[in-house]
């Protein structure tokens, strides 16, 4: 039996999983991890507590197996998060994350700038907090020493391939989500690199997703007992990993996955630069370009969180969650507003933040915590809508990661967005698609036969007439929002 490794770099934990030829998960280990924070809006980590977390997690994954069997890895995790390699490879300070906003006054006067590149001004409807672009000009900056230092930036998931190869690259979605690359072309824009005066070695080469990067190291296939020829691929984003998971690129249908952030995503036929949304290329073999667009939703899961775990104290999230009446979701008055940490699609906003309205001496713990459920479905509406997706196009809308599991969100999302919503069995993840594409990339399987019998349905929830009427009204009211919280925190 052969086997394949998918390594997942989340947010805060590494996660590993093990497939088989056939496709199937036959183990699965995690270890957590924690960022810093030296200062509100600052996100940052050393990548080598990815690595350490990975390691860790793998050990765990082989007990019980032959590492012998083990054919190929492929390496996924969050995007635009940027790491800086001094000339020995070591990095020279924590990475920045996707989600640090200590560059949220530097984006308007970019964007600016870029708009007036004539081959490049795409990127300006790309570029925010947390792009590596902005990220490294924060770098040249405020830390010149530190840039001067620097001589090759990787982004996320590529740091672990290069731990466990010794070579460095990244794919075409990091590269594409990077507000560096000519999405046209799909190189890094010269233009860009000119505008912001980088260093053109610096940057890493751009190859397929399912393109070899290099073998196991000697000295973790020592540690693991690999054999002598394992090999690891390029890797990509987590978005696309799922997308390949989940069967959105095979099959051609909205995904949307609902993990820190919510992140919605659509295989398109070419770059639409007319509608909202992030357009993503990916290319498993570095040669023939597909193209998915991405809307996010800064804060899904970490809404959820922060309420449960920092404010009501607790981490059983299913006891919060649970409710005996379905049957009323929708009437209770309170809106909650989930831009925790800013917005990025919709509004473009890095300053925008959440609240609650309409609250009452009579409120309860518990429709405050459905509450921001159904914030968070309310702003998928929006954002499906300024995606310029029909209804239509968003029925069956399959729904991935940790917050699917939750059936009373999932009932809430189908009555606010008026249409069936499928929840995936929980396997289907950014690990595992990576796992499929490091499978897939041995040409002796097909992703697509494998997706026949691995894509499940646990579950499909209709819209009901009465709650979504409700949410209809709440819908309308949620929209005004925006508005009035520009009025009063004295925004233009």
């Amino acid at each position: 039996m052969k086997y394949y490794i998918g390594i997942d770099i989340g947010t805060s934990s590494a996660k590993v999983i093990l497939m088989d030829e056939n496709g199937k998960i036959t183990g699965e280990a995690s270890r957590e991890y924690a960022i810093e924070e030296p200062r509100p809006g600052w996100k940052q980590i050393d990548p080598e507590v990815w690595m350490r977390g990975t390691d860790e997690a793998m050990e765990q994954l082989l007990e019980g197996c032959d590492p012998q069997e083990v054919e190929a890895i492929g390496v996924t995790g969050q995007m635009h998060t940027v790491v800086f390699l001094d000339e020995n490879g070591e990095s020279i300070r924590p990475a920045l994350m996707w989600n640090d906003t200590r560059t949220k006054d530097m984006v308007s006067n970019l964007k600016e700038k870029i708009r007036r590149l004539p081959e490049a001004s795409h990127v300006a409807s790309i570029i925010s907090t947390g792009s590596p672009a902005v990220n490294l000009l924060w770098l040249k900056e405020n830390e010149p020493d530190s840039f001067h230092k620097m001589k090759k930036f990787l982004i996320g998931p590529d740091y672990i391939v290069y731990r466990l190869t010794g070579t460095m690259q990244t794919d075409y979605c990091e590269a594409s989500t990077s507000s560096l690359c000519d999405l046209t072309t799909g190189t890094w824009s010269p233009e860009i690199r000119h505008l912001l005066d980088f260093p053109e070695e610096i940057y890493p080469e751009i190859k397929g997703t399912a393109v070899t990067a290099g073998m196991v190291q000697e000295e973790w296939r020592q540690k693991y007992g690999f054999g002598e020829n394992v090999r690891v691929i390029t890797g990509t984003g987590d978005n696309p990993a799922a997308a390949i998971a989940t069967g959105c690129f095979a099959r051609k249908y909205p995904v949307l996955s609902l993990g820190t952030s919510g992140v919605l995503m659509v295989p398109k036929s070419r770059i639409d630069f007319n509608a909202r949304g992030k357009n993503i290329l990916f290319s498993m073999d570095g040669k023939e370009i597909s193209i998915l667009v991405q809307g996010v939703i800064q804060s899904t899961g970490s809404s959820l969180g922060w309420w449960v775990k920092q404010v009501l104290k607790t981490n059983d999230f299913a006891k919060e969650t649970e409710t005996e009446e379905i049957e009323h979701l929708g009437e209770s008055p309170l809106i909650f507003y989930p831009h925790l940490a800013g917005d990025k699609t919709i509004y473009a906003d890095p300053n925008l933040r959440g609240m609650f309205l309409g609250l009452g001496t009579d409120t309860t713990r518990k429709e405050m915590t459905l509450a921001v459920m159904e914030g968070i479905c309310l702003a998928v509406r929006q954002l499906s809508e300024v995606m310029c997706l029909t209804k239509e196009e968003l029925k069956g809308l399959k729904v991935t990661g940790g917050g699917s599991k939750n059936q009373v969100w999932m009932q809430m999302l189908a009555d606010v967005l008026g249409t069936e919503v499928q929840q995936m069995e929980s396997g289907a993840g950014a690990g595992y698609g990576i796992a499929l594409a490091a499978a897939g990339s041995q040409g002796e399987i097909s992703m697509e036969e494998i997706l026949n019998h691995t894509v499940k349905i646990k579950k499909t929830f209709f819209p009901r007439t009465y709650n979504q009427n409700l949410y209809e009204e709440k819908y309308q009211k949620y929209q005004k929002i925006y508005q009035c919280y520009q009025e009063i925190m004295g925004k233009e």
